[in-house]
This record gives C-alpha cells, structure tokens and sequence, in this order.
C-alpha cells in the first residue's frame, strides 16, 4: 500500500509524543542582524571600544531573543509547510517501503512493536529537526 505523507507525519507525531520530545528552533538570521545594529551604533558613538561593548551587548541580547521556547514535536510537525513535510517523508519512506499495512493506526503498531524501527526513525526525525529547522531537542515533561 503506498504511504502518504499525511500517514507518515501522524507516525511521527505519536514516536515523538511517545519519547515526549520537545523542540526550539533557533533563529539566528535575527540575532546575528542584532549584534551588527549593536557593534554598528556602539562604533559611531565611542570608536572601536564601542564596537566591542555594543557587539558584546547585542550578542547577549541576541542569544537571549534566539532561544526559542521548546514546543512539542508533535506541534511543529504539523505546522510545517508541505514541501518540509515531503523532505522529512522523502527520508522516512526509505526505512518504512517495505512494510505490509492496510491503514496508518496498524503502520503506527508495525513501527511500535518493533524496537529497531522505531529507532531509525527516531534518528530521522531527530537529524531532520537538527539540520533542516536548527532546533534544539529536549526529552521527557
């Protein structure tokens, strides 16, 4: 039966719920603009000392503002984009292809019952969360 993407994100909803994984995506285009603004004025008002202080300050803030609140897995999932969506099933449909299930709520027993499955798929979804969304990940409440 093919897999659609639909049934693979609801898979990886309930692995992530299950390991209660939460993630915070990092916006660092946001915080590297700061610490620019802050060295830039910090220079024009006290010369090269306050280019260090201002880069300093606006590094601090920076950090502060880009570390993004830990939501659950489950949620991010399903407001990514389609296309984001699609790479994430593109990785996944390599392990789950060879299984033989007629809806997602056995797909979802299959991957459950089987230790080994679930951990590939744990390092999909964690390597994409990683790399393509630059997310921190945290377990448990």
């Amino acid at each position: 039966m093919p897999i659609n993407v639909d049934d693979v994100m609801q898979l990886f909803c309930h692995l992530s719920e299950i390991k209660g994984m939460k993630a915070a995506i990092k916006h660092s285009g946001g915080g590297a603009l700061l610490v620019f603004a802050t060295a830039f004025i910090g220079g024009l008002m006290a010369g090269p000392r306050g280019i260090a202080v201002g880069g300093a300050f606006g590094g601090l803030l920076g950090a502060w503002m880009t570390s993004g609140q830990f939501r659950p897995v489950p949620q991010i999932l399903l407001e990514l984009p389609p296309a984001e969506q699609q790479k994430l099933y593109d990785e996944a449909i390599v392990i789950l292809r060879r299984l033989d299930w007629t809806d997602v709520a056995q797909l979802t027993a299959l991957v459950m019952g089987n230790a080994s499955l679930q951990q590939k798929l744990t390092a999909v979804l964690i390597n994409y969360l990683s790399k393509e969304l630059r997310a921190e990940i945290q377990y448990g409440e």
